[in-house]
């Protein structure tokens, strides 16, 4: 079934106590220090808030699932379970249980991304960034990555949009002021500028996802109202200038911003040219 992939290499998202006693056999406490996080890791931001409310869960519950590491040299590093290894360390805990797992420097990564995505514990820039990465470095489709993860194609590939967004507005999507529905809404402004200054409206004006769906859909009319009448314009524009050039015999050129207001060059390669267009015209020489 969709989103199993994870689940097909290590237990981590079931608690101890569920686990047969082989599963439990294959469980180690390691000790905290002896256990280091992976610095290359997609999630760069921790909630201290949030780290604080699972340290005192740990403190009255212990850790319920275990953290996934692999060995190095003389450390543990972490492929899934960072938080719980920080919480653990509030909490003021001496070990944690853990599973280890013999993977290769870029077999623990991939597995760590999809964790981390899986789990939902990345804001949508880090999301989209660690999809990026599975799709470029460990040459996932987006097909895979979508069963991987239970989720659908259409939803990957506009949490990829977001990479597309003006720098400005990605910061404000880390800073947490934005949120994900609100920067695939944004993903659909072809102009930054004008991702910009909604994404500045949605936070002063505390705008929802619904509020910005409107504003982008309403916008969108009005821009194929614009294209609409100016592509009529423009048909209308090149029948009258084909009508000039038959009724003047020379080169014509249309320039008309609107019925009202416009410009008309007429070219002419002679003198006598010259004399022939002043006779059409009524007007005499000089």
């Amino acid at each position: 079934g969709l989103g199993k992939g994870l689940d097909a290499l290590f237990p981590s998202n079931v608690n101890i106590d569920s686990l047969s006693t082989d599963a439990k056999d294959n469980i180690v406490e390691l000790k905290i220090t002896e256990i280091e996080p992976d610095i290359n890791q997609p999630r760069k931001s921790f909630d201290d808030e949030k780290l604080e409310e699972l340290a005192n869960s740990i403190k009255e519950h212990g850790v319920i699932q275990p953290i996934i590491v692999s060995k190095k040299d003389d450390y543990y590093q972490i492929i899934a379970g960072e938080r719980r290894w920080r919480a653990s360390k509030k909490a003021g805990l001496k070990s944690i249980p853990a599973i280890i797992r013999e993977y290769d420097e870029k077999k623990t990564r991939e597995v760590s991304l999809i964790e981390n995505i899986q789990r939902q514990n990345l804001n949508p820039l880090e999301t989209a960034k660690a999809i990026k990465e599975l799709m470029q470095e460990h040459e996932m489709t987006q097909e895979e990555i979508s069963k991987t993860l239970g989720k659908s194609r259409s939803s990957i590939a506009n949490t990829l949009r977001i990479l597309n967004l003006d720098e400005r507005v990605q910061a404000m999507i880390e800073e947490g002021k934005i949120s994900e529905g609100h920067a695939r809404s944004l993903a659909s402004l072809d102009s930054t500028a004008k991702q910009y200054k909604l994404a500045q409206d949605i936070i002063n004006l505390e705008l929802s996802v619904r509020d910005t769906e409107n504003i982008l859909r309403e916008t969108k009319s009005k821009t194929s109202k614009v294209k609409a009448q100016k592509g009529k314009l423009e048909v209308f524009e090149k029948d009258i200038e084909n009508k000039l050039k038959s009724a003047l015999g020379t080169k014509v050129s249309l320039n008309m911003q609107t019925k009202s207001r416009g410009k008309i060059s007429i070219e002419y390669f002679s003198e006598d040219e010259f004399e022939r267009l002043l006779g059409i015209m009524g007007v005499e020489e000089l």
